[in-house]
């Protein structure tokens, strides 16, 4: 954990959010820990999307980078039979993957992965590039790490106008051209996109568990400064999704084979 002096708004947001999410979450039941993870990444319906467009199936080697607690990977495990491995910079999340999921799950940055060359079939980086300036480094890595042909799946909320006002701290939002010529620049090559709006919504009962766990966090730190400023972070990004200044885009790329 990070210490509270130290602690950035994304340290807070995805570290000590974890830590606090798990309590919750051994307080209302396991059934509310996938929901709960999913939250802030990915909706089953674009979940299935990306498993589809990289050819998930039984068995397939599935590295998460940024992959935060888990939840994406534990998807793609649990529905397609996935071997996953994730990867995350910040500990409490990968304590919560492995404690929460079984996860295999290590401490890295998206730049320097600690993966062997040519090692996986398919990598996720799902709400990551959007966070840093160094998309291209990144990518890169993620083709390193793939074999040939091996397909990348990523989720990048991507600006939809010139400017982007009162943007969540440590974010930068490319546009969908942007992303691509990136994506090129990185040695993958570009297959397909959707929207996120595009896709069914989640269900009912799984957006439910996933609100029973923030109200749970919120009756126990609503307090914390930290607790208000995660908030404020994500108010900030719902916002602007809001507002459509961004917007969620799924994307596949390969691995030249």
């Amino acid at each position: 954990m990070i210490a509270d002096d130290d602690a950035t708004p994304m340290d807070v947001e995805f570290d000590l959010l974890a830590e606090w999410t798990r309590q919750a979450v051994r307080q209302l039941g396991e059934e509310h820990a996938l929901p709960a993870a999913c939250q802030g990444s990915a909706s089953p319906a674009a979940l299935d999307w990306l498993a589809h467009a990289c050819d998930l199936t039984e068995g397939t080697g599935l590295l998460d980078v940024g992959g935060g607690t888990g939840g994406p990977a534990a998807y793609a495990a649990d529905r397609f039979g996935a071997r996953p491995l994730l990867v995350d910079p910040m500990p409490g999340a990968c304590g919560y993957a492995r404690s929460l999921f079984g996860l295999s799950a290590v401490v890295g940055t998206g730049e320097a992965l600690p993966v062997a060359t040519g090692a996986l079939d398919v990598a996720w980086c799902l709400g990551v590039l959007c966070t840093t300036a160094h998309r291209v480094p990144v990518l890169a890595e993620l083709r390193r790490v793939l074999r040939a042909g091996g397909s990348v799946g990523l989720l990048v909320f991507v600006k939809q106008t010139a400017e982007v006002p009162d943007a969540p701290a440590g974010n930068d939002f490319p546009d969908s051209a942007e992303l691509e010529r990136q994506i090129s620049a990185a040695g993958l090559v570009f297959m397909d996109r959707t929207r996120l709006d595009a896709l069914q919504a989640a269900p009912a009962s799984w957006t439910a568990r996933a609100d029973r766990v923030q109200e749970a966090v919120a009756r126990e730190h609503a307090g914390d400064p930290r607790y208000r400023e995660a908030e404020d972070q994500k108010q900030r990004l719902g916002r602007l999704l809001r507002d459509a200044v961004i917007a969620g885009e799924l994307v596949h790329a390969r691995a030249p084979a």
